[in-house]
């Protein structure tokens, strides 16, 4: 369903995280019978992240969009597109940060998100000039901000259990 959201939606990349992060307060569901306001933090983080990898792919692809006419956040955000990226990059970060400081996370995962801010910040660099083959590369260098992510977490986790 997301490809049809273009037709309609400005920002239909809010759409796919949704989609792919409403694993997160269905887990919570399962798990504890309820869905705690972390819980939709972590969705939120999760659609600024959706909005901020995708926006890179739909960099590639404006060009082409723009000739049959659907839209995406590459196109609504126009030249302000690179400051969305990392606005959206920022706020998912932040948003961890703040499930992370509501959860008693130690320093471990909190060093796992600074790593992801550096390789957030790498994607600056590949994205400002436009590219296509930088944005690209920027959007499919995502699991690596989501390994270092990864790795917080587990890092952190095992630390506890020590």
């Amino acid at each position: 369903s997301y490809p049809y959201t273009k037709r309609f939606l400005a920002i239909p990349q809010a759409y796919l995280g949704i989609a792919f992060g409403f694993g997160i307060p269905m887990g919570f569901a399962a798990v504890l019978g309820e869905v705690p306001v972390v819980a939709w933090v972590m969705l939120l983080a999760n659609i600024f992240w959706a909005v901020a990898y995708d926006t890179e792919y739909a960099m590639v692809d404006r060009p082409d969009d723009l000739k049959i006419g659907i839209r995406t956040s590459a196109i609504t955000f126009g030249r302000f597109d690179v400051a969305a990226v990392m606005l959206c990059y920022a706020v998912a970060l932040g948003l961890l940060a703040a499930v992370g400081m509501a959860t008693g996370r130690g320093p471990a995962f909190h060093l796992g998100l600074l790593g992801a801010t550096g390789v957030a910040g790498y994607h600056f660099l590949l994205i400002r000039e436009r590219d296509r083959a930088d944005c690209f590369k920027a959007f499919r260098h995502n699991n690596w901000l989501g390994a270092v992510i990864f790795a917080g977490i587990f890092i952190d986790d095992l630390l506890r259990r020590l």
